[in-house]
């Protein structure tokens, strides 16, 4: 920033995990004072993992446990944070967004961090809200940033109140039913399974997870869902929900009525069919939304330069003149938190080189796809890419592209499944059931680009009694990543464990590793393990 200059307003719309990371980054920026930051959260509690609410509703988590960031901290160091309100509108002419509580406040630069709700299902006696800009307008301002009400007895599991409404159920013995059979739907229900609940998960499909894992996955995965004490309903798709006159005389939810005639009693609902983009505020204001709100590379907005998007709402397309023409634009938001995580540490430092008018970062590499993992303590699920590939076809994708060939071994008496996707050796999707440790392998050699052993069958031994006896990829390497979603190695675990962080949790607030979809635990765990034994041993 030359001297004189004033500092350059930010306004941050979203205190989820990926505002908190971003106002994190910009902390710096605002102790020089070359930058003025605001941030505003819809909800009053400090920051927290929503990938985590899921064990939070089962005791399997505490709240400290799940928090990200102290929002004083941030107060402390000047910035102006304000919770438990809501941006209804941005005036992008004068460049000022009003609050719910009829405040405004002006802005350089605007990011929108606004993250996803819970998608609700067309189902006959549950009200689903439109976003589109005709019924914003009707609805008004009420509907921005804001939560659906449901019926009683009906849920999501996105916040925090969900997660209390949940945990309230399960410790009373009532009889939960999931809507939905994507991987967060099938957690929670393995961990209430595990916590001695009731669960039926009821879904369309034939089989569980069908954007990740491909039929015999998905066949292997049903039959230990049910061996793991979870009820499973397939090709039941849900039309309506049946009611009954609760104890204080008000309807409550009594029963899911699906196509097939199947009526499945319980005493709680919780829908998990998915998420979509919070970006209504955005459309309101005139702003391109799509599958989220629409950026650039560079995640800035295609309809206001001085307007960005990061994480779960934002839908990133390169804007070209084909793109620009089209009126559906291809991908959508990634739905992970690591994506947005580095989506946001990326807009930091650019933001942070406007403000100090230095060189501005180059653009973010693209993401790849990200490994999709179920984390449950009997059931282990893997995938990433797409496997729905027949083994027999061994043509390329396209004429472009090398040929592709598929690896697959199945013993579903045991609960275990894997498929391959290789092109040139190396590995371009896979799916893993009931094989932690190859899933883990599969994972490292993925992220690396690396190729496979060229006798696939080696993987398979790695899940058995003589693993000892395979030659992996070193996962012990100091530049071996460990936490994908904060891209934390090998060496920053041990030097976290050489300072005296010999746990999860103290290597979480030290490195922030493992506080992302938490699938690194067991990993941590291992190398805690591991260095804490080899200092035992090391001379003096």
């Amino acid at each position: 920033m030359s001297e004189g200059a004033p500092p350059l307003r930010v306004v941050i719309v979203g205190f989820g995990p990926v505002g908190a990371r971003l106002c994190e980054e910009l902390l710096p920026a605002v102790k020089t004072g070359s930058m003025a930051l605001t941030v505003i959260g819809a909800e009053s509690d400090a920051p927290y993992n929503r990938v985590l609410v899921a064990e939070l509703a089962v005791d399997r988590a505490d709240a400290a446990g799940i928090t990200l960031h102290d929002p004083q901290e941030s107060m402390r160091a000047g910035v102006d944070v304000r919770l438990g309100t809501r941006a209804v509108s941005v005036d992008r002419t004068i460049k000022q967004i009003e609050l719910s509580n009829g405040e405004r406040v002006a802005y350089d630069r605007l990011v929108l961090a606004t993250g996803a709700r819970a998608n609700i299902p067309t189902l006959t006696g549950i009200h689903r809200p439109a976003f589109d800009v005709d019924s914003l307008a009707r609805s008004g301002a009420s509907v921005i940033g804001a939560d659906p009400v449901l019926p009683n007895g009906v849920t999501v599991l996105r916040d925090l109140a969900d997660a209390e409404r949940v945990r309230a159920a399960v410790s009373e013995g009532a009889r939960l039913v999931v809507l939905g059979a994507g991987v967060l739907g099938l957690e929670f229900a393995l961990l209430a399974a595990g916590a001695d609940a009731e669960v039926a998960v009821v879904h369309h499909g034939a089989t569980p997870m069908p954007r990740s894992l491909d039929r015999g996955a998905g066949i292997v995965l049903s039959r230990a869902l049910r061996e793991a004490g979870v009820e499973v309903y397939a090709h039941s798709r849900a039309e309506s929900v049946g009611f009954r006159t609760g104890d204080d005389g008000e309807p409550a939810f009594d029963a899911l009525v699906t196509a097939d005639g199947n009526y499945v009693r319980g005493d709680l609902l919780v829908l998990s069919c998915g998420v979509g983009a919070r970006a209504e505020l955005a459309t309101a204001a005139g702003i391109r939304t799509a599958a989220g709100i629409v950026v650039d590379e560079q995640l800035r907005s295609w309809s206001d330069d001085d307007v960005f998007a990061i994480g779960d709402c934002a839908h990133v397309v390169e804007r070209t003149v084909e793109t620009n023409a089209l009126t559906r634009l291809p991908g959508a938001p990634s739905g992970l938190i690591g994506p947005g995580w580095r989506q946001a540490e990326w807009l930091a430092r650019r933001l942070v080189a406007e403000s100090a008018c230095a060189a501005l970062p180059a653009a973010p590499p693209a993401e790849r796809d990200c490994v999709v993992m179920l984390k449950a303590d009997r059931v282990d699920v893997a995938a990433v890419g797409d496997v729905d590939v027949d083994i027999w076809d061994a043509s390329p994708p396209d004429d472009s592209a090398p040929l592709r060939h598929v690896a697959q071994w199945a013993d579903p008496q045991h609960g275990r499944y894997l498929k391959l996707v290789t092109s040139g050796g190396v590995l371009q999707a896979f799916a893993s059931v009931g094989m932690p440790r190859t899933a883990a392998e599969l994972t490292l050699l993925y992220d690396r680009r690396g190729e496979l052993p060229a006798d696939r069958s080696l993987l398979l031994r790695m899940d058995g009694a003589d693993d000892s006896a395979i030659a992996r990829s070193d996962a012990f390497a100091p530049e071996t990543t460990v936490c994908l979603c904060n891209g934390v190695n090998v060496e920053a675990i041990g030097d976290s464990v050489a300072r005296g962080n010999d746990t999860v949790a103290c290597l979480g607030r030290d490195t922030r590793a493992g506080t992302g979809c938490g699938g690194c635990k067991p990993r941590l765990v291992e190398l805690i393990e591991r260095f804490t034994s080899s200092a035992q041993v090391a001379p003096a």
